[in-house]
């Protein structure tokens, strides 16, 4: 297959979102708690997850266009705090339960059977079940012009995770709880661990550091 530009702009709506979307890869399968100002949970499902710097630590979040309701985006605009939960493989079926569109006030940690967990001073919810849970603060939003979408830029406010699943050197090895990842809009993966290679050098043979 061979496309154009001009060739992809004519390709069938359902069929061309699900193909570019798709195209990208496999990428981690997020699901985000907040709360909105009237105090009703909400739990979404994204794939969008952007690591932007450690130092400050944040990571960027796109939304879809605001054209019609998202209940996630407001809650984030509202309140400016967030979570971001990781599962298991094993909890696919839920995971991919909440992005179902309920009503505003209907929760989806009820609906599906996800847990509300509440640790330290954060307000709103963290998924029990989850892995790793990364409370967040919304620092900055970015309107994408040329498509309507919305980067929201937060910071790491605090991190629950095992320790077993952080290496000495810090490296985080999701693959050891089998991490949801996702690629498109319905489709998940189970992340094999091929193996860490060392820093990379000019006319220097590479070699693992961990396989």
């Amino acid at each position: 297959m061979k496309l154009t530009k001009e060739e992809i702009e004519q390709l069938e709506t359902r069929y061309k979102v699900s193909f570019i979307n798709s195209l990208a890869g496999y990428r981690q399968a997020v699901l985000i708690g907040t709360k909105s100002e009237k105090g009703h949970t909400n739990l979404a499902i994204f794939n969008s997850l952007i690591h932007l710097g450690a130092n400050p630590p944040l990571y960027g979040l796109v939304s879809r266009p605001d054209t019609v309701r998202r209940d996630t985006l407001n809650n984030i605009l509202n309140t400016k705090s967030y979570t971001l939960n990781y599962v298991s493989s094993e909890y696919v079926e839920k995971a991919h339960q909440v992005s179902a569109k309920y009503e505003e006030h209907v929760s989806e940690f009820n609906e599906v059977g996800f847990t509300e967990e509440y640790l330290g001073k954060c307000k709103v919810p963290f998924v029990k079940e989850a892995v790793v849970k990364i409370q967040m603060e919304l620092k900055d939003k970015i309107d994408i012009e040329i498509n309507g979408t919305i980067l929201l830029i937060g910071s790491i406010e605090s991190i629950q995770i095992n320790d077993d699943l952080v290496d000495k050197d810090g490296f985080v090895e999701l693959h050891k709880e089998e991490v949801l990842a996702c690629s498109g809009l319905d489709a998940y993966f189970q992340p094999q661990f091929i193996g860490r290679l060392g820093y990379a050098r000019p006319n220097q043979e590479l070699t693992f550091l961990k396989k």
